[in-house]
């Protein structure tokens, strides 16, 4: 069979308190699919953050449209492994891309997992610190990790995935080897917060101002 690369790509953003980071990681996934010609939809899973973050997602909904960002909170914070399953039910992607919305990945680097997975017709992506030159910045054991699933290979590990919280995403590697199925790697730079030492460049933050301010403007 022909090497076939995806067509939407679904992204699950799992948040909780994250009203600051929201706006910005949403405009740069917007930015990099849109540069890169790839449908998405990007689906938020709030877990009743009392910052403000679901009013947030409101907002980019109407700015963005609700095809391109669905807000599908829960009540509370019931861990990180239900809300990538309560997020698969409403994506309509053929592939499924899970990160981290306090942007500790940089979204640039999806378009270079989405050409990975059709060079090898991967069953899942996922971004690796250890080779070529992804860079390490304030790494620790607990960071999340940046991946592309085929769409029914994830709803296959989440049947069999008993873990919560961080160790979720360990456990669904490790089952998708003993499943057999096929997993390709991308060097990433790991960045420890966008407001922390390691953040975005300050023209990227100037880009995205400018941005808003126009998207404000014309919505």
């Amino acid at each position: 069979m022909a090497a076939r690369g995806p067509g939407r790509v679904s992204v699950l953003l799992p948040t909780y308190n994250e009203r600051d980071n929201l706006p910005l990681v949403v405009w740069l996934l917007a930015r990099t699919f849109s540069d890169s010609g790839i449908d998405f939809e990007i689906i938020i899973i709030d877990d009743g953050s009392p910052d403000g973050t679901q009013e947030v997602a409101q907002q980019l909904e109407k700015i963005y449209g609700s095809d391109k960002i669905l807000l599908r909170p829960r009540a509370k914070k019931l861990g990180l492994g239900t809300a990538y399953i309560h997020g698969m039910k409403y994506a309509t992607g053929d592939f499924i891309v899970i990160m981290d919305a306090d942007l500790s990945h940089h979204p640039k680097f999806i378009p270079e997992f989405i050409r990975k997975q059709k060079e090898g017709n991967f069953d899942i992506v996922s971004g690796t610190r250890y080779k070529g030159n992804g860079g390490v910045y304030g790494w620790d054991l607990k960071r999340k990790l940046i991946r592309l699933y085929r769409k029914e290979v994830l709803q296959k590990l989440m049947e069999k995935c008993v873990s919560k919280g961080y160790v979720f995403q360990m456990e669904m590697i490790v089952r998708a080897r003993q499943l057999g199925f096929t997993v390709g790697e991308v060097p990433i730079s790991f960045v420890d917060r966008v407001y922390g030492e390691s953040k975005l460049g300050g023209n990227e933050i100037v880009s995205f101002l400018k941005g808003l301010l126009t998207l404000f403007a014309t919505t």
